[in-house]
């Protein structure tokens, strides 16, 4: 029968259909399906490749100033926010404005065009992450900036534009609301408790082991209890830690592991679905506070949002969570 279930991180409800099912096999892509490795190696159009490097653009390589370089920092050509901007604030009765200052970065992940983090070793994935890191503690001495977001969106459903594989930072003046109500969830359940509850969660999925991908030294994958959405999957650190900019080397490097581990089963057993990854990570003016944990979150793009979500902020997950963890915690034959 259906049953409602609760993050009790995020205190969201979904809808478990477990009467309408599909058994997680079923969201795989058709075989037509435009494969990442099936694109060339090199596009002679692509501006990330090699060669056709917009260097007015960039911020930093690494290899630093190696001309055989691996991962690229990149101003965004058409950003959503520009640092050069003045922050100004304008309320005028119900009108609240405030001037688009900020930071849109682009970290191109790989020389080759027809990649991915799925497809990556962990050596080149860590580099990213590297990248990530370096670039995140640059922009949060910015002052004028609130909370950073760092992002990748795999494929047109997702979002993306462009083949080559890049992730997106955002750096924005202003906490997200969804930010903050997720940052009061946090607090209101350590007041009630005096526990993380990201730490509870993360404990009890390691002694239940019923919806656990990876368990690393450093971190555990698992599709949620209440997962919102088929294949819905959380990276959580071990270690307490309230921000991606507080991990050590050894943590960045087991992070790098497990994304690769997750994004290539799901590439593999769904045939290179769209995905949106995100690192859910503490706004910079929020990184002495206690009860909030930071964790990575995959979403492959397999069902849609339609009028019951839009007017209810509740999804609908036609799978079960359970069968989804199995499903991806085997390697693929």
């Amino acid at each position: 029968m259906q049953e409602l279930r609760q993050n009790i991180v995020t205190k969201e409800w979904v809808i478990i259909a477990s009467e309408r099912a599909r058994r997680p096999h079923a969201f795989a892509e058709p075989a037509h399906h435009q494969l990442t490795s099936r694109h060339p190696p090199f596009d002679p159009d692509c501006p990330f490749c090699p060669g056709n490097e917009e260097l007015d653009l960039e911020i930093e390589r690494i290899p630093l100033h190696a001309e055989n370089w691996q991962v690229r920092a990149v101003y965004n050509r058409y950003p959503a926010l520009r640092k050069e901007a003045t922050l100004s604030r304008t309320f005028k009765g119900v009108q609240r404005c405030i001037s688009g200052v900020g930071h849109h970065e682009l970290i191109v992940q790989h020389t080759r065009h027809n990649t991915s983090l799925g497809l990556m070793s962990p050596a080149e994935a860590h580099t990213v992450l590297t990248m990530l890191y370096q670039r995140g503690w640059a922009i949060q001495a910015d002052g004028r900036i609130e909370h950073i977001i760092y992002f990748e969106n795999h494929g047109e459903r997702a979002g993306a534009s462009l083949v080559h594989p890049h992730t997106q930072i955002i750096a924005l003046p202003v906490v997200p609301q969804n930010i903050r109500n997720r940052i009061e969830e946090a607090r209101r359940y350590f007041d009630d408790t005096g526990e993380c509850a990201t730490c509870v969660m993360l404990n009890d999925e390691l002694r239940q082991n019923a919806r656990v991908i990876v368990d690393s030294p450093h971190f555990a994958a698992f599709v949620l209890y209440a997962a919102l959405s088929p294949m819905h999957v959380w990276i959580v650190p071990k270690r307490h830690g309230i921000s991606y900019l507080f991990t050590t080397e050894e943590e960045r490097a087991d992070l790098a592991r497990t994304i690769c581990i997750i994004l290539n089963r799901i590439a593999i057993r769904l045939n290179d679905p769209a995905y949106n990854l995100v690192f859910r990570t503490a706004p910079i003016k929020e990184m002495n506070s206690t009860y909030l944990h930071w964790y990575v979150t995959i979403v492959p793009r397999l069902s849609r949002m339609a009028g019951f979500e839009m007017g209810t902020g509740m999804f609908i997950n036609p799978t079960l969570p359970e069968e989804c963890a199995v499903f991806l915690r085997h390697p693929p034959d």
